[in-house]
């Protein structure tokens, strides 16, 4: 497939007669499109560092800021939060072009940071991470948005690839560094420097931004290859009467605003673990209702019921993200602040983690041993339930740390090996019109089970840590075992209801 770049005369030109033409998208020259795939790579690289090694660091945030009850909302907080950024900034990203948003997003993030490591207590901590969460949703999306603006149609494949490869060297090095960060310099560090790393990144991407600005693609330009990511919608040009029909402006402001209610009560739900008594329950309450409400609204139907085809599909991404996060998240916790591991150490974990996803999605990307999607659904949650369950032998302190490691190797080759097949089994039972919006829905299930997971897991924890002591390690593991083991068993309904 060719590219089908637009050519200057093409490009919408916003402004005065005499105001100079922003690039259209595509007729960048080689060199600036290197310039700006750069700064991009940098800024996801940062991304995924920043991620890798909060993970890390936070056992001894929680501690320091007297916290640990709500270690997991500091995580749920941010994964809930992206959700309402994921959503706004698609539909923003339609209307404006992609630079607003992911300015606006890359401001949030950075702001958020800034508050998590200058905080004086773990309320303040968890309402920057709310902040991270919000700006990177908004980021995300419009950084994808932009690939379609800037790059023709024959680089993106590279383009994406290069934004897979930017997370591998943080995935393996990033908590190992972050953990000598946490002893030798301070935690706060973990989360400072990264906007001062952004700098040049960002300014790499400007011109890119410039041409996004000018110029919205069009079909030709906006065709990806399959094994891309999803094609993006093409846009009217920015700014145009038309751009957004009343009907298309109600469907956004409703999405918005049951992301809103969604993320709000997930976050309840997670603070509910710190009451007791008819608070407790009053809250619990809420926060339930309120996601039961939202959360069918912002999935495709049947979701919830994990109905045959696409629905069981959406329901299995979100069962073994709820797994996996809810698991992963109170490694480190263990290790270091239960067993005395060092931050460093501790965080090891999830490099062995992160190198067994990498090889599962290696492997996965050769078909290796030759399995339809549905066999490698099922391959990948029973990994996935393995290595959790191995992992969660770490909480008999006669059980060295090295068997975890290996349990979470085995995990993450779970997670390698189904978060392709899903996507792949997305696209494929998805309408070429629907691609874009139920690629959506995929990350949306992601984020709200994961953070969903994360509040349960943190209430039983420090609901059953002052009787059980570790073994309330055991019992959280244990429900994220039996969600990887409904991966497992939902795995055949993702091949469509066969008509006759």
């Amino acid at each position: 497939m060719t590219a089908d770049p637009r050519t200057d005369a093409d490009a919408p030109v916003h402004g005065t007669l005499d105001a100079p033409a922003e690039p259209a998208a595509g007729t960048l020259s080689p060199g600036t499109q290197r310039t700006v795939l750069f700064g991009m790579v940098a800024f996801v690289f940062l991304g995924a560092f920043e991620a890798l090694a909060v993970a890390t660091a936070m056992p001894t945030v929680a501690v320091e800021l007297d916290g640990l009850t709500l270690y997991t909302l500091a995580f749920a907080a941010s994964i809930a939060s992206s959700v309402v950024g994921m959503v706004a900034s698609g539909r923003w990203s339609d209307r404006v072009g992609p630079t607003t948003p992911l300015w606006t997003g890359i401001g949030l993030f950075l702001t958020g940071l800034l508050v998590a490591g200058l905080a004086q207590d773990m309320l303040v901590l968890v309402a920057g991470r709310v902040l991270q969460g919000v700006g990177t949703g908004l980021y995300i999306v419009a950084l994808y948005v932009l690939v379609a603006r800037v790059f023709p149609t024959d680089r993106r494949p590279k383009v994406f690839a290069a934004f897979a490869a930017a997370w591998v060297i943080p995935s393996i090095v990033g908590p190992a560094i972050a953990g000598l960060v946490v002893e030798h310099v301070g935690w706060r560090w973990v989360f400072l420097a990264v906007p001062a790393l952004a700098v040049p990144a960002l300014i790499l991407m400007r011109p890119g931004m410039r041409a996004a600005r000018g110029s919205a693609p069009d079909d030709a330009a906006t065709a990806v290859p399959d094994d891309a990511e999803p094609p993006l919608e093409a846009a009217p040009p920015y700014g145009t009467a038309d751009a957004e029909s009343p009907l298309d402006r109600t469907a956004r402001e409703a999405s918005l605003a049951w992301a809103v209610v969604a993320a709000v009560g997930i976050g309840a739900l997670n603070y509910a673990g710190q009451l007791r008594g008819l608070g407790l329950v009053a809250l619990l309450v809420a926060s339930l209702a309120a996601v039961a409400l939202a959360v069918p609204r912002l999935l495709p139907r049947g979701t919830t019921r994990a109905a045959r085809g696409l629905p069981s599909v959406i329901a299995i991404r979100g069962l073994v993200a709820a797994a996996f996060t809810g698991a992963e998240v109170l490694l480190p916790l263990l290790l270091s602040h239960e067993r005395g591991l060092a931050p460093s150490l501790a965080g090891a974990v999830l490099t062995f983690g992160a190198v067994g996803w990498s090889t599962g999605s290696w492997l996965r990307g050769r078909a290796t041993w030759g399995l339809q999607h549905a066999g490698y659904v099922r391959l990948g949650g029973t990994l996935v339930a393995l290595g959790i369950g191995g992992a969660a032998l770490l909480a008999w302190t006669a059980v060295p740390p090295v068997v975890g490691m290996v349990a979470w190797t085995l995990a993450g080759l779970g997670m390698g090996m189904t978060h392709p097949t899903l996507s792949v089994l997305t696209l494929e039972l998805s309408p070429v019109a629907e691609q874009g919006a139920n690629s959506s829905a995929l990350q949306v299930s992601d984020a709200v089970a994961a953070a969903t997971a994360l509040a349960v897991t943190g209430s039983l924890l420090w609901a059953l840590h002052p009787t059980l002591g570790l073994a309330s390690y055991v019992v959280c593991f244990g429900v994220t075992v039996l969600l990887a083991a409904g991966v497992a068993l939902l795995a055949p309904r993702t091949r469509p209801t066969l008509t006759r």
